[in-house]
Parts: structure tokens; C-alpha cells; sequence
């Protein structure tokens, strides 16, 4: 590979980390103020961070290479790679204790906005760890939401959303200028995330857990600073308030700021929307019944947690209001199929993706007609737009790759000692970016803690492969990848 191509790459990660540095300023000034001596973990980390990035950024400044694939797939990797380690050098050093590989677990689950933890004691913890926590999930899902809308579709690996809204009926791009774009994203973003947190104080949470759970809900990450999760606010209201928040962080983005910005309310008819809410209607009301029928559990009542997890599931938040295993196998069952779905691209949630799911159905149908029919011609749709082959052969394409290493992760965990019903879950919960898998060990009232080494490495790796959306991360193996 050209080596103009592999410093560009550095100089785009080092500016990163150096964000990176300054963000840890935030938690240092916390802990400072109430007096927790970790204030000094995260002002050396700043320190370090910032020096080692600014030399790199420094010693590779200039190196302008042509944006290409190739650059735009060792970008993405580089970039993820550089905020999980550098996210993780505070973990390390802070008073918890964590060993290098839980301080890893903890940065990459932040960062992915998986939120699996290896952290118990989360109530008692120091403040500015839990801010650290929450501000690695809420940059996260910034990056997530860029590398869905910006990047993914250039690549060819993602993204499709953009590629509908291109494709309009009226032919209109989004934005003439990408900074316009780019400042709709942040205001909207930031915006949500405030008045998320406004109305989880009002509701009964004190200010420093609204501005947690605020930032980890839009980012659909689901850390809490509680070890109950959302199970420590019992209010009806601020249930329903996260409820609402995680199901718009699992909208497109590009959708919601043509609605905004534009007032485009034609926006609103991307399939993958009507697809994602019917999911969470039909898996939410099937749910609320069998609590209903099988536990006697008043509807209202069963209908608000049910809906909780499902969307929380569903976005891959990952919050539990309470440990859903218990409420029997069909409940289960639901809530371990919804860990593949995810929500719709351009979002911060993980999974499979809804549009990939309309575009998978729409050529299960093609095919069947084509059975009755063999002469018809019958192009895949997605709404009123025809789906290029390109495009159906790579979501076919990600979808294998996503079961075969969902399979391979399960017998990676298995070897390490862990049952059958850990492994299973929690290879799907680490890919799909959701967080608490099934069973007493991992499952929603547990944490992954008691895991060994090589367990929590194999969900790392599991856990990047499915947010950069695997092909990103697989062509990197490929050896034509590194030639001239």
C-alpha cells in the first residue's frame, strides 16, 4: 500500500484522539470538584493522549492522499482502533482496579455503544468514571451516525438511506454545502440529547443522571450509573420518556434532519421507518399479552416494560427496566430475535438494520413471483426505487458474514468454558452492539465481569467487527488490500 495512503490514515486518527484528550478534561474537572483523587488519572491521561497524538498528528501533517476506498476502509478501522485504546487508558488507571483487558472491554462497549460492562458497584462509583462512561457512548454515536451516512455508502458496505433520499422523486440532495449537513447533524443531535435530559429531571432524576442517561439513550448505548440500569427509576413516565428517545435515535438521522431542516415531510415515507415502527408495535404488543395471559399482569402495566425492552433490544440500547428472562419462554424468545434486527440506518443503533431487512424481503418475494411467473421481469424494490444488484448482492453478502461470525463466536466462547446459553447470547448481544445477552450470568440483571480474559478479547473483537459492519473490517484482511 502506497505510504501516503497508511499516513493520511494516522493524521485523520491522531486529530481523533486528540478530541479524545480534551474530553477527558470534563471528567477530571468533576472529580475535582467533588474531591475524588481520579481527577489526576484523567488529567494524565489527557496529558499523554494529547502529546502522543499531537506528535503524530504533527509528524504526518501534509500528507494529503486522494480519498479513496482504500483510504476510507483504513480510516474507519484506524479510527475505532484509536478511540477504544485511548478511551480505555483511564479505565485502566482509575481506582477501580480493572485489569488491562476489562479496561478494554469497558472502552470498546462505550465507544461501539454496546454497553456490556465489566464494572459492578456502578452506584457507589467515582462521578467523573460514569461521565467518562456516558461521554465515550455520546461520541460514539456521533462516529456511528457519520460512518453510516458519510462513509459506509462510499464504500459500498452501508448506508442506504442517503441513496433513497438521492434518489427522490424531485432528484433534490439533501444539503448543497456538506457543512450545512454537517451543523444540522450536530444541532440535532445535541439538541435531542438536552432536551432528553431535561425531561428525565423533570420526571424525578437528579441532574448528573439525566445528563448520563440522556447522552447514552441518543446514543442508543444504554451505560447506566446504576447496576440496576433503568431498573433504579421505577416512574412510569421517565420509562415511557426513554421509551420515545430510544425509538428517535433509531430513526434515520438523514430523515430527521430533512424533516427539521427542510420541513420535508415526504422524508418520513422511507420504508425502513414504516418497517422499524411496525416491528416495535407488533413484538411490544405481542409481549404486553403474554405477560398479560400468563402472569396476570395488569395490561397498562405490562405493555410499558414490554415496549421498553423491545425498543430498547430493538435500537440496541440495551437499558433494562427489569430482568425480562423471567417472564417466560415466549418473552425470551421475542426479545433474543429482536437482538438481531437493529434500527435503521444512518442511526446510532446496530443489528442487522431495517433496511436491510425490507431489501431481503422484497427479494424473497421477487423470487417467489418469478416462480409463478418466469418470464416476468420483477426488479427488487425498495418503495418505489429499484435496488441495483451491487446493492443486493452486498446486503446478502453482510448478512452471511453476520450469521457465519455470530456462529464462530459462539464456538470461540464455548472454548473458553462458558455454557452453551452464554455463548450463544452473548456472541449476538456483542455483534448486534446491544449489551446484556440471556442467562443468569450475562443476562439483563448480571454484567460480564466474571468472564474470563479470553471470553471478554473474543466480544471486543466481536463487538468492533459489528459496528464498523464487518465488510469494513474484513476487506482489511484480504492481502490485495495491502498492495500497490
Amino acid at each position: 500500500m502506497h505510504g501516503h495512503t497508511i499516513r493520511s490514515a494516522v493524521f485523520i486518527a491522531s486529530v481523533a484522539g486528540l478530541y479524545i484528550a480534551v474530553a477527558m478534561l470534563a471528567p477530571a474537572a468533576l472529580d475535582y470538584y467533588y474531591g475524588n483523587p481520579d481527577w489526576q488519572v484523567f488529567a494524565v491521561s489527557s496529558f499523554v493522549v494529547g502529546t502522543v497524538c499531537l506528535a503524530a498528528a504533527a509528524a504526518n501533517r501534509g500528507i494529503n492522499a486522494p480519498f479513496s476506498r482504500r483510504l476510507g476502509f483504513l480510516v474507519v478501522n484506524l479510527l475505532w482502533i484509536t478511540l477504544s485504546v485511548t478511551g480505555a487508558i483511564p479505565f485502566y488507571l482509575a481506582s477501580l482496579g480493572l485489569d488491562m483487558a476489562d479496561a478494554l472491554f469497558e472502552s470498546v462497549s462505550a465507544v461501539t455503544t454496546t454497553g456490556a460492562t465489566v464494572i459492578a458497584g456502578l452506584d457507589s462509583a467515582p462521578p467523573g468514571l460514569l461521565l467518562w462512561r456516558s461521554l465515550l457512548q455520546w461520541i460514539g454515536g456521533i462516529g456511528i451516525v457519520a460512518l453510516g451516512l458519510l462513509v459506509l455508502p462510499y464504500l459500498k458496505v452501508g448506508g442506504f438511506t442517503v441513496f433513497k433520499m438521492e434518489s427522490s422523486d424531485t432528484s433534490e440532495k439533501p444539503f448543497e454545502r456538506f457543512a450545512v449537513f454537517v451543523r444540522a447533524f450536530f444541532a440535532i443531535y445535541i439538541g435531542l440529547t438536552i432536551i432528553c435530559a431535561i425531561f428525565y429531571r423533570v420526571f424525578g432524576m437528579t441532574d448528573f443522571d439525566a445528563l448520563n442517561h440522556a447522552m447514552t439513550t441518543m446514543a442508543t448505548g444504554g451505560f447506566s450509573t446504576h447496576d440496576a440500569s433503568f431498573g433504579a427509576f421505577q416512574s412510569p413516565a421517565l420509562i415511557w420518556t426513554a421509551t420515545i428517545f430510544m425509538s428517535i435515535a433509531g430513526l434515520p438521522f438523514s430523515v430527521l434532519i430533512l424533516f427539521v431542516v427542510r420541513g420535508r415531510w415526504d422524508a418520513l415515507r422511507d420504508p425502513q421507518i414504516y418497517a422499524y415502527g411496525s416491528i416495535l408495535l407488533v413484538l411490544s404488543v405481542l409481549i404486553a399479552l403474554s405477560l398479560r395471559l400468563t402472569q396476570g399482569e395488569v395490561f397498562g402495566v405490562a405493555l410499558t416494560h414490554a415496549t421498553f425492552n423491545v425498543v430498547s433490544v430493538v435500537t440496541t440500547t440495551g437499558y433494562a427496566s427489569t430482568d425480562y428472562t423471567l417472564w417466560g419462554p415466549l418473552a425470551v424468545a421475542v426479545l433474543f430475535m429482536a437482538t438481531f434486527l437493529g434500527g435503521c440506518s444512518g442511526s446510532t443503533s446496530g443489528g442487522i438494520k431495517t433496511y436491510r431487512l425490507v431489501i431481503i424481503a422484497s427479494s424473497v418475494r421477487t423470487g417467489l413471483m418469478r416462480l409463478i411467473y418466469p418470464n416476468s421481469v420483477r426488479p427488487v424494490r425498495y418503495g418505489s426505487i429499484a435496488v441495483e444488484p451491487d446493492m443486493q448482492r452486498t446486503v446478502f453478502l453482510f448478512v452471511c458474514a453476520y450469521v457465519g461470525i455470530w456462529v464462530l463466536g459462539t464456538v470461540a466462547l464455548a472454548a473458553t468454558g462458558l455454557d452453551i446459553e452464554t455463548a450463544i447470547s452473548g456472541s449476538i448481544t456483542a455483534l448486534a452492539n446491544v449489551g446484556p445477552g440471556i442467562g443468569p450470568i450475562i443476562g439483563p440483571a448480571g454484567n460480564f465481569s466474571s468472564l474470563g480474559d479470553p471470553a471478554k478479547i473474543i466480544l471486543v473483537s466481536l463487538m468492533l467487527l459489528g459496528r464498523l459492519e464487518i465488510l469494513a473490517v474484513l476487506v482489511l484482511l484480504l492481502p490485495a488490500f495491502w498492495r500497490d
